[in-house]
């Protein structure tokens, strides 16, 4: 059974192969002109895609036609090519396209899940009793499409990752427009987050210290939604790589399988095209 459905994972997967180089399907090194067949990128990608949505160790998912071996060397070379980033930008231009994106607001939030290997990313979680856990800064615009995710250890404050953020969101996005209003929770109340708003020319419409979340909930409640959709990925829930680089390439391909589920649900009222899905219900 598919992890996803084709109408989700077939333009990720044209997208994405878009931006790999091409390679030879034999070693053209070999001493004696042969070699192993190359393992194609396609399978190698969907078996990319089974561990992000089950959250399973590769020896899981492995098989005859690919083996655990070869996913680990294939992901750390996507990795290190920021492919995922790539295509999340991919991604969040054809949304801006079809749909357009809603930058006057953005919304801001951190986010803990568990890191039980440890790595570049984890640190001691305040939350789970000083276990291993990740943070995870996210961006979105008014619709919750994530425009950036930062990682970072479970124990760096959300203030320090808010500039990383925004940063993020400009390189991922191009230039904010004129007038944006940055939407937080109460954890940003205090004057070096109101500052760093600022200097960025942002208005800031944070939460206040010591009143009810449901009273001044604001716009910021499609960031949390956003970090529940995240959640939902075995991989990001239960963080288990301990390179920075595979976990970032993680945290971006969940994104851009967000912004192309949301893209496809939004266009399916406006737009017709061949293969469109007969249902709004998409992983």
């Amino acid at each position: 059974m598919p992890a996803l459905p084709s109408s989700l994972l077939t333009p990720i997967w044209v997208q994405f192969a878009a931006l790999l180089p091409d390679r030879p399907e034999y070693d053209p090194a070999h001493p004696l002109g042969c070699h192993r067949r190359r393992i194609p990128d396609q399978v190698v990608f969907e078996h990319v895609i089974h561990a992000l949505f089950h959250g399973s160790g590769y020896e899981r998912i492995a098989g005859p036609g690919c083996s655990d071996r070869t996913i680990r060397r294939r992901l750390a070379d996507w990795a290190s090519a920021g492919l995922a980033q790539q295509l999340h930008a991919l991604t969040l231009a054809a949304y801006d396209n079809m749909i357009g994106l809603q930058l006057h607001d953005i919304a801001v939030d951190g986010a803990l899940t568990k890191a039980p290997c440890g790595g570049d990313r984890a640190g001691r979680s305040p939350v789970d009793r000083g276990k291993g856990g990740l943070k995870r800064s996210t961006g979105t615009e008014a619709a919750g499409i994530p425009l950036a995710v930062i990682s970072a250890p479970a124990n760096r404050n959300d203030n320090a990752l808010l500039e990383a953020t925004l940063d993020t969101a400009t390189q991922q996005t191009g230039p904010l427009p004129d007038d944006v209003t940055v939407h937080l929770d109460r954890a940003y109340d205090n004057t070096p987050t109101r500052q760093r708003l600022h200097d960025r020319g942002l208005h800031g419409q944070i939460a206040r210290k010591g009143l009810p979340a449901p009273i001044q909930v604001g716009k910021r409640w499609v960031v949390e939604r956003t970090h529940s959709w995240m959640n939902g990925y075995g991989k990001i829930r239960r963080c288990t790589e301990r390179n920075a680089q595979v976990v970032d390439f993680y945290l971006y391909l969940a994104a851009a399988l967000i912004t192309t589920r949301q893209l496809i649900r939004q266009a399916r009222p406006r737009y017709r095209w061949d293969g469109r899905p007969t249902t709004r219900r998409l992983k």
